[in-house]
């Protein structure tokens, strides 16, 4: 008879050596699934939730209820090993003290609007300042510090969950009684499909994004430098010296911000180009070459290492490409990783940033009896 006790320690031990490799293989195939667990409390002691989303193919896309945040994104590398390539932190405390977005949901405006203020139908309207003179990401108490009511979400697409908010009027400076939903569904084509809408009861600025830091090696694996990079994008909006847009828009031809053609991050990022030295690398919105709303390529994210693959399509005009410059060693992630200036990626889908204050950029206003929607869609492969 087979000795239960050596078959047991045989299996922890391809466990323990697994997870030394720096990995552990992809499950075994299944069905598309979706569970909910409690996840820590806020600090005011309400209750947090966790979905984990799975598929059969070896993905599997956590998210809570506090900020929407996405908690980690395991895919499989070229070999079949599955990693985490979003950096973040193992529990909920790691995220309430006011982490760089890791993962979250960003509005009401998401990427910066000027002087904290814009007029609209005639008023004028103040926000709060959270980025020197400027309002960054919905301000100091934006959509990623919030509590979100999660729901789960089981339709022909995939499984998933749908995180909804009421943005009340007046919060951080906006007007309007502002009902958002937000649905993360995970397919089993690796894809995982945010889709957003919002209605409004007063004319408002919105502009919604999801702000992941990818790092398609692992997160904690090093710098995002190597990453090469496709930016489906001929022209960028430039910057002032406090990072908001002066109204121009671009060309890349000719400068360091020429993604058109696959391209490692680290190529040009220290060049003495004026709006790298503005940004301390990238940290631009780069204008989507496409045709019409429907849904288009924004970006193409290769790891030569691990041989995954991350292509960004979006609904949206804009995609912020930022190198993850202002990390600076000093937050402990995910089994206690140091983050380090670079260790990440983000690839923002949204309006141009103060568009309120720049007729000529598209509108990002959502009016009474109109509902807003945008879909973006981050879909995994190797090669």
């Amino acid at each position: 008879m087979v000795n239960n006790k050596i078959i047991f320690r045989l299996f922890m031990l391809v466990v323990f050596v697994s997870a030394a490799l720096g990995g552990y293989a992809a499950p075994a195939q299944g069905k598309l699934q979706v569970r909910k667990e409690a996840f820590g409390k806020t600090g005011d002691g309400r209750p947090v939730d966790l979905y984990t989303l799975t598929n059969s193919k070896g993905m599997e896309v956590r998210a809570m209820t506090y900020g929407g945040i996405i908690v980690s994104i395991r895919v499989p590398d070229k070999n079949g090993k599955v990693g985490d390539v979003v950096l973040g932190h193992d529990n909920l405390d790691g995220y309430l003290v006011n982490p760089p977005y890791f993962g979250a949901i960003v509005g009401r405006y998401a990427n910066r609007i000027g002087n904290a203020t814009f007029t609209l139908n005639g008023v004028k309207y103040s926000l709060a300042k959270n980025d020197e003179q400027n309002s960054l990401h919905g301000g100091l108490v934006g959509f990623n510090k919030v509590l979100w009511e999660g729901q789960e979400v089981k339709n022909a697409k995939g499984v998933g969950v749908a995180f909804s908010y009421l943005s009340k009027d007046g919060e951080e400076g906006y007007p309007g009684n502002l009902k958002v939903k937000v649905s993360y569904t995970l397919t089993d084509e690796n894809q995982l499909m945010v889709d957003y809408e919002a209605t409004t009861d007063k004319a408002t600025p919105l502009n919604l994004s999801q702000h992941s830091y990818f790092n398609l090696a692992g997160e904690g694996s090093g710098d995002i430098l190597g990453h090469e990079l496709m930016l489906n994008a001929h022209s960028f909006t430039p910057v002032d010296k406090t990072l908001i847009p002066t109204g121009e828009i671009r060309a890349v031809k000719g400068t360091p911000l020429d993604f058109t053609n696959p391209t490692a991050v680290g190529a040009r990022i220290d060049d003495s180009y004026e709006q790298l030295v503005i940004g301390h690398g990238y940290d631009h919105n780069f204008v989507i070459d496409r045709k019409g709303n429907s849904l288009a390529l924004a970006a193409r994210v290769h790891e030569p290492t691990s041989g995954r693959v991350l292509e960004v399509y979006t609904t949206e005009p804009g995609v912020q490409f930022y190198s993850g410059n202002f990390l600076d060693g000093t937050i402990v992630g995910k089994q206690g990783h140091v983050y380090k200036r670079r260790n990440g990626l983000c690839l923002e889908t949204q309006h141009y940033p103060d568009s309120p204050n720049h007729p000529d950029f598209p509108s990002t206003i959502v009016k009474p009896g109109t509902t807003f929607h945008s879909q973006t869609i981050f879909k995994f492969s190797t090669q």
